[in-house]
């Protein structure tokens, strides 16, 4: 049975005006539905975290980004098939370039939160600390 190895991710902290960009994920997903947290995704083979995180924020908003600087990186074990796979997140501060945000799936959704006011959504401790990287 196949199955990958390390998996490299990208994480956007958009930023504007003192909010940060929250999506929620859709019922579909396997991995945390219907709970917040930033744009992130995979990493295409070759790319580097800087261009990845600037495709997922497209992908996954439909923003056009520029990032400002890395603010941390992270890890955390997840499963696949049954399988133990660990995965290396990068995490940037981004600046949108574009504001009509555009999810891919109906049952998405999406708010612009200053940091003190997380608890006001379904956010995970993960997520919740990614913001706190960019933030401080």
């Amino acid at each position: 049975m196949d199955y990958p190895g390390d998996i490299r991710l990208a994480a956007a902290v958009v930023a504007h005006r003192g909010r940060v960009l929250l999506v929620r994920r859709s019922e579909t997903e396997r991995f945390l539905p219907r709970v917040w947290g930033v744009p992130c995704g995979k990493l295409e083979p070759g790319e580097s975290p800087r261009d990845g995180v600037l495709r997922e924020l497209k992908e996954e908003t439909g923003l056009l980004g520029q990032v400002l600087r890395k603010v941390g990186e992270s890890s955390f074990v997840s499963t696949f098939r049954g399988h133990e796979v660990k995965n290396w997140q990068d995490n940037f501060l981004v600046r949108p370039l574009t504001f009509d945000v555009a999810l891919p799936l109906a049952d998405q959704a999406h708010r612009w939160l200053a940091p003190g006011d997380l608890d006001s959504v379904d956010i995970d401790d993960y997520n919740r600390e990614i913001v706190r990287q960019a933030f401080h």
